[in-house]
Formats: C-alpha cells, structure tokens, sequence
C-alpha cells in the first residue's frame, strides 16, 4: 500500500468518525422517566376537592442528584420540553442541568397531559382550577410525592414562567434560584387577558361545543389558536422573515389552519381560563430565593414598554432581567422556548452561586 493511499485511508476515517460523533451529538444524550403520583384529597383554591388528583411528571437524571423543576407553558405538556430546543440544549453530558448531577422534574400541568383533566370524564363538571392550584399540585408532587426538601432551582416558561413567580411568594424558603421566563409579576391584564378571550368565548359560543358535551371537537378551537399564535406569539420581524409578502402570509395561515391538530376543547378551555386571577404582584417581598427573570424585547404578552419589570424587580431582594434582544432570528414570546437565546446566562448564575 502506497503512503498517499494509507493517508487518504486515515483522512477518510477521521471524516467518518467526525460525521458519527456529530450524529451522537445532535442525539438525546440522556434518558427520561414518565410516572404519575396521586395527590389525594386534592383541595382547590374553590374549595372543591378531588379525591384522587393525577399529577403526570418526567424526570431527568438520579434521584440522588441535585433537584430542579422546570414548568412547561399553556396547553403544554412536560413531554414538550424534551425537544431538540429545549431539553437537548441542557439535559446533556456537560450542559447546564447535565443529567449525572442534576434531578430535573417537569411535571404536567393540571388540565393536560397524564394529570387530571376535564376529558378525563367529568367534562365541565371538573372542578375549576388556578395557577395557584397549579402550583400547589407541583409542591405536593415534589414535597410529599419525591419527598424532595428543597429545589436548587425553579424554571418555567410561559405560564411556567408566571407559576414560578407564584412559587416564590408561596413557598418562598423552598429554592435557592427562580428563573420565570416570558411572564410578568403582575396581574393578567391588557392584551395577553383579551386575546385569551378571544379563544375562552370562541369555543364557549360555538354551537358544536353544546355546553362541553360535544360529541366531536369544535372546529373554532383550531381557528382560535391559530388567530391567538399569530396575534400574540411569533415577533415582528420574525413574522416578516416568515411572510415578506401577502403570499408567503397565506401559505404560512394555510399551512397553520390545515395542521393536524389534537386538542380536546373543554381542557383547552379551562387552561386558558385558569389565568384570569394570576397576579403575584401584592407579595414580592415575600420572594427569598435569587431571581434571574428571561424576557425578550418583542414579547407580544409582556411588551418592555409597559415597565412591568422595571416597577416589580426592586421590591425583590436580589433580582435580575436578562431581556433577550429583538431580531428576525427571534419569535417574540416564544422566543424563550428556545434555550440557546438563554442557556450562557443561566449557566453563569448557577456557577456564581456555588
């Protein structure tokens, strides 16, 4: 064998193990578990009870590691924050909740996935539900369900991101980090509460809905998050790089409105108006924990023009904002769904904190 043939040998093998380690690494590298624990005698904030409340939860990581919880947003799942942008940029070996030393917990909201639910059987007679239930179920999951005594971290995003303020102020001695993202500490108001109507009375006053005893889904549900998405989800710019033109608008509306799309109406429902009571504002003195708020500047729901944070984050003893700067790479709220724009910022507060 000649000594340029042995080199073009070695160089295709080293290409070949480069292409095999970035297809490893663009992989899930670390593995998940799915349970549900059951709260009994699960009291809400009506003063209804249910005897038997399924909490579904994944977890990340040993039991033996450090305890975080992670909050997923409305209509979400705890599965929705295993994805590609999400849970694969911090889940992994040497990322910034790497699963061989962290014990990440997201649990499914009341209202979706493997917990308790309208569609589960009783329809509109489920009880009625808050962020503060919400949150409450979360604590007895990790408290009496993990037996977890305290969180090194709180993160959520989204409504996660507004029931990780309300963590604070209600248990307040239970974490050393909080880190809400796209939520504000204040009540739900202005346009994020009415655009949420847009889609509470779409589905309530459409006729195939029958008071919650549909026999098939509405199909104004479809057409109300698509209409709610574009209004309060995307960004400006990142909008126009999608559809620079009437045309590309279309396609893009047409594709939205021609999805498949599960979602059953009366859970759909009762997440959007579990909302309408939200506000932490009257006790963030109570917050003991650091905090380490994620916005992006072309938020639709929590715009920086109305100062929220600028007024709400002196009243908390250590507390910062990481406002992620608008760009057609951005998608307004959900920006934050994406852990690239946010991961650097977290990693270097965690690490200060040691």
């Amino acid at each position: 064998m000649s000594i340029l043939s042995f080199k073009m040998i070695q160089r295709l093998a080293l290409f070949a193990s480069i292409l095999l380690w970035m297809g490893i690494s663009n992989a899930q590298t670390y593995t998940s578990k799915q349970s549900v624990w059951i709260a009994k005698n699960f009291k809400f904030h009506t003063g209804e009870v249910l005897p038997e409340m399924k909490i579904g939860y994944i977890t990340v990581g040993d039991p033996s590691g450090i305890p975080v919880l992670i909050l997923h947003g409305t209509a979400g799942t705890a599965k929705g924050l295993l994805s590609n942008i999400f849970g694969d940029q911090l889940f992994g070996p040497g990322q910034v909740l790497d699963s061989s030393k962290y014990f990440v917990i997201i649990p499914d909201a009341i209202g979706v996935g493997n917990s308790s639910k309208p569609s589960d059987g009783l329809k509109m007679k489920f009880p009625r539900y808050n962020y503060d239930d919400m949150v409450d179920a979360q604590y007895r999951l990790v408290s009496e369900g993990l037996g977890i005594k305290h969180l090194r971290l709180v993160l959520g995003n989204s409504m996660g991101g507004m029931q990780t303020w309300l963590w604070g102020v209600k248990y307040p001695d239970y974490m050393d980090l909080l880190v809400p993202m796209a939520a504000s500490p204040v009540a739900m108001s202005g346009r994020n509460w009415m655009m949420r109507r847009f889609i509470i009375d779409s589905v309530r006053n459409d006729p195939e809905w029958q008071e919650g005893n549909y026999t098939k889904q509405p199909k104004s549900i479809q057409f109300a998050t698509v209409y709610f998405n574009v209004g309060m989800s995307g960004g400006d710019q990142g909008l126009f790089k999608l559809a620079p033109t009437s045309e590309k608008g279309d396609q893009l509306l047409n594709t939205r409105l021609g999805a498949s799309f599960i979602v059953d109406a009366n859970d759909n429902l009762y997440q959007w108006e579990s909302s309408a009571d939200y506000d932490p504002s009257k006790n963030l003195e109570n917050i003991k924990a650091r905090v380490l708020a994620i916005n992006s500047a072309d938020d639709e729901r929590n715009p920086p023009a109305l100062g929220f944070m600028e007024k709400a984050l002196p009243r908390v003893k250590n507390a910062k904002l990481f406002l992620i700067p608008a760009s057609p790479e951005t998608s307004g709220h959900s920006t934050t769904g994406q852990a690239k724009w946010w991961v650097k910022e977290l990693n270097s507060t965690l690490q200060s904190m040691k």
